[in-house]
């Protein structure tokens, strides 16, 4: 019994290969750019776009901490009770690392304990049309 011919597979030469694709399809911002995205100048940016129709809800309703777009008011809300955004807010409270950090635990430096940052859900304004 030879071989089973699977197209698509993990090691294919001739497509693209599938674990990349999964990887860059389910790619969410990091951290340390979410920590510079809820600085107050570049907040309100991102919370007061202008219309775009390529993007999910036209770009007016955003996430600030989880970086994502979604289609009303309503989704959002409810977005904001689920257990991915809590874990998110828990994990942005933590103030990011800085190379600084860095050499202090390299021995170049004295010890000083980590940070923590206030973090809450921002606020959403409903639109009465």
């Amino acid at each position: 019994m030879g071989k089973s011919k699977q197209i698509g597979n993990h090691n294919s030469t001739r497509k693209k290969s599938i674990g990349k694709t999964w990887k860059t399809k389910n790619y969410t911002k990091h951290l340390d750019q979410i920590h510079a995205d809820m600085k107050p100048s570049a907040a309100a940016k991102l919370l007061k776009q202008e219309v775009d129709y390529d993007v999910t809800g036209s770009a007016q309703h955003y996430c600030l901490h989880c970086a994502r777009y979604f289609v009303d008011v309503k989704a959002l809300k409810e977005h904001f009770k689920t257990k991915v955004h809590k874990k998110r807010i828990k994990r942005l409270k933590e103030e990011p690392y800085t190379q600084a950090e860095a050499d202090r635990a390299a021995g170049m430096g004295s010890y000083i304990p980590h940070k923590t940052v206030e973090v809450k859900t921002q606020e959403v304004e409903e639109k009465m049309d």
